[in-house]
């Protein structure tokens, strides 16, 4: 999606709010993550440029009411899909969560990360933003060597690095031996004082796992099978930041619950911008539970996850 359809995008979504749902201006600057002045801005330009006139008409991409339809139903803020032409989606999805991050990116706020593939999509694309300071936290220890790009640690890094900051790292495994050895270990003044930072984010940004993503994890020998066949009977569907959860988004208690150092899924669920980027079909049971559970507030993915999400 280019800049000038994201544009476009933008405005058609502003122009419904404000006209078709009669939502104040105020309600969408939070929503959308814009100043109310940039809102009054974009409603002009909206209808200038003929998006407004007796009729709100879209402005020609076949994903603008598809996201509309999808953020209704789960009652979520914003949904943004990224057309899956059959080839790697991963680029474009990424492309499409950094310049959401650069829209909704403002000086000051704390912006807390998870790990995987789709954090690497989004770092991977994310421009500088020197000017903007904000305060990169790891939300999860680190989990091994293993695929280490993915990792919460290291995304920290290359994201803190693209917008010109520091970032605040977890010194600390994702998941430990015993419950003593967290014990011991959340003692840490700095361990304490970054888990306590990302709880206070103003956004998180999130990748969604399904149990199946889960090989990564038994091949670290932070997981077994028999974990994972255990969390599967009990009806788990997914995870975020390694805390399991079910078709409804209600926690699923798992092994690593007690060895974990990270926040859990009612203190991510208070943060008040929840950005999950994940995609495709075989993802969307672990979607719609993180979407039934108050995990997401916006979603960023690709139309076969959409379309799966709408049956």
């Amino acid at each position: 999606m280019d800049r000038a359809t994201e544009r476009d995008q933008l405005l058609y979504k502003i122009a419904k709010a404000y006209y078709y749902d009669d939502e104040t201006q105020q309600a969408i600057s939070e929503r959308f993550g814009v100043s109310r002045v940039k809102v009054c801005r974009l409603l002009k330009q909206a209808r200038d440029e003929g998006f407004v006139s007796i009729s709100i008409r879209g402005p020609g991409a076949d994903t603008a009411e598809l996201e509309r339809e999808l953020a209704a139903r789960y009652g979520i803020g914003e949904s943004i899909i990224v057309e899956d032409s059959g080839g790697d989606v991963s680029v474009p999805v990424g492309n499409a969560a950094a310049s959401y991050f650069a829209r909704i990116a403002q000086e000051g706020q704390t912006v807390a990360l998870s790990w995987g593939k789709s954090l690497l999509a989004f770092v991977n694309a994310l421009e500088p933003v020197a000017a903007v300071d904000v305060r990169v936290v790891q939300m999860l220890g680190g989990l091994g060597d293993s695929e280490a790009d993915v990792h919460g640690a290291e995304l920290a890094r290359r994201m803190a690095q693209r917008l010109g900051t520091k970032p605040r790292l977890l010194q600390a495994p994702g998941v430990v031996a015993s419950r003593e050895v967290r014990d011991a270990l959340l003692t840490d003044a700095q361990i304490a004082e970054t888990l306590a930072a990302a709880r206070k984010a103003d956004v998180a940004l999130l990748g969604i796992g399904t149990l199946d993503d889960a090989s990564l994890l038994r091949r670290t020998s932070i997981i077994s099978a028999t974990e994972l066949d255990a969390l599967s009977r009990a009806g788990a569907v997914g995870n975020v930041a390694l805390r399991f959860f079910d078709a409804e988004g209600r926690t699923v208690p798992s092994g690593t619950d007690d060895r974990g150092i990270g926040l859990n899924l009612d203190e991510i669920r208070h943060i008040p911008r929840r950005v999950a980027i994940a995609w495709g079909a075989r993802k969307v049971a672990a979607i719609r539970g993180a979407l039934r559970g108050g995990l997401v507030s916006t979603l960023i993915t690709d139309t076969n996850a959409a379309k799966g999400l709408l049956e």
